[in-house]
């Protein structure tokens, strides 16, 4: 059988990692290479990975020194030795049938990646996520490959997440693409159009959700921290010369589209802060960027106009 590795980085999730692991561990595809890279936890995290190793032979530990998450995927992605590669954040959890339904379509549609939709969960209830837009069963694209994730309103179960997706370890060790370990929050868009560019890789979609997508407050997404959220302007920027460097440059106002939606979650944490000269920064980002943001709202003006009412806020 074809051996599938997970890769999950861990770093202060006990309230949450057996429900994640035991998630992994039910899994109806049963070659598995689980890799759990503890990220130097504080918590009692590292011991229940090595709970967990010691009762199934499928789980490996590596415990580090506090590095953050692109570092401990990065090991992660050093150490797996599977014929196909999956991630699972550690305050997730999974559907029994998904690893395995990611290899049949990976197979049956001989494409090196296969995505899944996926649900946002929180406290009381799931969400399943919907496309505007049916993706086709059949084969996808490069150019969709790339665009589907910048098409969020369209394209709200694909993203560009690493964690919905199964790829096909020949085209993630022959890239040789890593996680920027400067980057905080936003690496999986990045490493993902960096992989699919430089593979030209394809895909197939399974539009059932499989994955679940805790949204949890202490989350870096859910961070309020300028620092940290800036990090997701960067990726966008860098997203941006990517397609342009590699012919797609008659659509690259759809990354300043989202540059500019980023910009705008950016600028009411600042102007929530108090933080002056953040806020008005983030007002010049917006400026130069909304008329590619109107362009990828055509369908939602009312978007735009929430936009462009935040440059008219002094603060």
């Amino acid at each position: 059988m074809d051996k599938i590795s997970i890769i999950i980085p861990a770093y202060n999730v006990s309230g949450y990692l057996r429900k994640c692991l035991d998630s992994v561990l039910n899994q109806t595809y049963n070659n598995l290479e689980i890799i759990l890279v503890n990220d130097g936890s504080t918590d009692n995290s590292g011991e229940i990975c090595d709970e967990y190793a010691q009762k199934d032979s499928r789980f490996h530990v590596i415990h580090q020194a506090n590095r953050g998450l692109s570092a401990a995927l990065n090991v992660g992605l050093n150490f797996f030795t599977g014929d196909y590669l999956g991630f699972v954040d550690s305050d997730d959890w999974i559907e029994p049938e998904m690893f395995e339904l990611l290899l049949h379509t990976v197979k049956t549609q001989n494409v090196p990646i296969a995505i899944t939709n996926y649900y946002k969960d929180f406290d009381n209830k799931s969400l399943a996520m919907s496309n505007r837009i049916e993706i086709p069963p059949h084969k996808i694209n490069i150019q969709s490959m790339l665009l589907n994730p910048l098409k969020r309103d369209d394209y709200m179960g694909f993203c560009g997440y690493v964690w919905n997706k199964l790829y096909t370890a020949d085209i993630i060790r022959s890239s040789e693409i890593t996680f920027d370990e400067d980057i905080k929050y936003g690496m999986d868009t990045l490493f993902y159009t960096e992989l699919v560019l430089k593979s030209n890789a394809t895909g197939a979609y399974i539009n059932k959700p499989l994955y679940h997508y805790l949204q949890r407050d202490t989350a870096i997404s859910k961070s309020k921290s300028y620092k940290i959220k800036y990090d997701i302007l960067i990726v966008y920027k860098k997203v941006e010369e990517l397609l342009n460097s590699n012919g797609y440059s008659e659509h690259t106002y759809w990354a300043r589209g989202f540059y500019c939606y980023h910009a705008g979650v950016i600028a009411k944490i600042t102007l929530n802060n108090d933080d002056k000269e953040a806020f008005k920064h983030m007002q010049e980002e917006i400026a130069a960027h909304l008329d590619d943001y109107a362009k990828t709202n055509i369908d939602f003006p009312e978007k735009v106009q929430a936009m462009s009412d935040l440059l008219k806020v002094i603060n």
